[in-house]
C-alpha cells in the first residue's frame, strides 16, 4: 500500500486505528474451541465486526508460531481474508525480524513474497545490512523498532552518548540514510509521552506505529499532542482492549464497540488539522 492511499483512507474513515490480533488459544471463548480452526474463526469475526472502524491489522507472529504448523495456517488463512475481503486495510506482520544480509533477504522473502502483506516490524540493532534488503520491496513498508513501550526499553534505548544524544535519536538519524517516508516507519510506544515531540523533531514527517494504547495505559490524547502531524503520520494500535473486551459470546460485537469508541477519539482529534 502506497503512502497517498493509507493517508487517503485515514481522513476518509476517520480512523488511524490499528487492531492487533494477538489471539491467544488460552483467551478466545469457549464456544469457538470445538471448530476446526478456531484461531481463524476468532479473527474472522473481530475483522468482520471491527473492520469498519479501523485502517490496518497487526497480527503478532508469535502468537501463530506457538501453536505450530496449525497456528501458521490461521495466520496465513487471516492474511488470505483480509487481501480479499478488506483489501483496503494494511496489514503489518508483528514479527520483529533482523538478522545478517542474506537472512534478512529470506524474512523479507516470506513475509513480501510468500505472505505479501503490506508491513513487517523489524529489529534494527545488526545494522544497515539486515535492514536494506526488506526495502528493496516496492509498495512494502519497514517498521523500525525504535522506542518502545516495554519497561525494558529504558535499559539501551535512552542511552546517552558523550554529547547527551540517546540512542534511539541516532537511529532514528541513521536509518533515514537507508529508508524513506514512503517506505520505513518507526515504532513508538504510547507510553513514552512527552518523547513524541524529541521524535517529530527528527522525523517529522515519517509515520509511527504506535502501540500501548488501552490495556498498557497509554494515552491517546497525549500521543496526539506531541506526535500527530499533517498527514496525521500516527498509527495506533490496540490489541487486549478491543479483542479481548468480552470473553462471551458476544466477544465480536463488543470488540467492534469498543473499535468504534477509539475511532470517535480519533476523528475528533483529525478534526482539529
Amino acid at each position: 500500500m502506497e503512502r497517498k492511499q493509507l493517508i487517503e483512507q485515514i481522513f476518509t474513515k476517520g480512523s488511524f486505528l490499528c487492531v492487533g490480533l494477538d489471539t491467544d488459544i488460552k483467551k478466545i471463548p469457549a464456544c469457538l474451541l470445538e471448530l476446526e480452526d478456531p484461531i481463524f474463526e476468532f479473527n474472522k469475526a473481530i475483522i468482520d465486526h471491527t473492520a469498519p472502524y479501523c485502517v490496518s491489522y497487526k497480527p503478532n507472529l508469535a502468537f501463530y508460531e506457538s501453536l505450530g504448523i496449525k497456528g501458521m495456517i490461521a495466520f496465513e488463512k487471516t492474511i488470505s481474508y483480509l487481501k480479499e475481503n478488506y483489501p483496503n486495510h494494511l496489514i503489518i506482520a508483528d514479527a520483529k525480524r533482523g538478522d545478517i544480509g542474506n537472512t534478512s533477504t529470506m524474512y523479507a522473502r516470506t513475509f513480501f513474497e510468500e505472505y505479501d502483506v503490506d508491513a513487517l516490524t523489524v529489529a534494527p540493532y545488526m545494522g544497515e545490512d539486515s535492514i536494506t534488503p526488506f526495502l528493496a520491496y516496492k509498495n512494502k513498508w519497514v517498521v523500525v523498532l525504535a522506542l518502545t513501550s516495554n519497561k525494558g526499553s529504558h535499559d539501551f534505548q535512552l542511552m546517552q552518548d558523550q554529547n547527551g544524544t540517546r540512542l534511539f535519536e541516532q537511529l532514528l538519524r541513521k536509518t533515514q540514510e537507508w529508508g524513506n517516508i514512503d517506505n520505513m516507519m518507526y515504532v513508538v510506544g504510547a507510553t513514552q509521552g512527552s518523547l513524541f515531540a524529541d521524535i517529530r523533531k527528527i522525523v517529522p514527517d515519517h509515520f509511527l506505529l504506535v502501540p500501548g494504547v488501552g490495556a498498557q495505559g497509554g494515552s491517546l490524547q497525549e500521543v496526539c499532542k506531541y506526535g500527530i502531524n499533517k498527514d496525521c503520520g500516527l498509527l495506533v494500535n490496540s490489541s487486549r482492549g478491543i479483542i479481548y473486551a468480552s470473553s462471551a459470546d458476544d466477544f465480536a460485537v463488543v470488540a467492534g464497540e469498543k473499535a468504534k469508541e477509539l475511532q470517535e477519539q480519533m476523528k475528533a482529534e483529525l478534526d482539529k488539522l
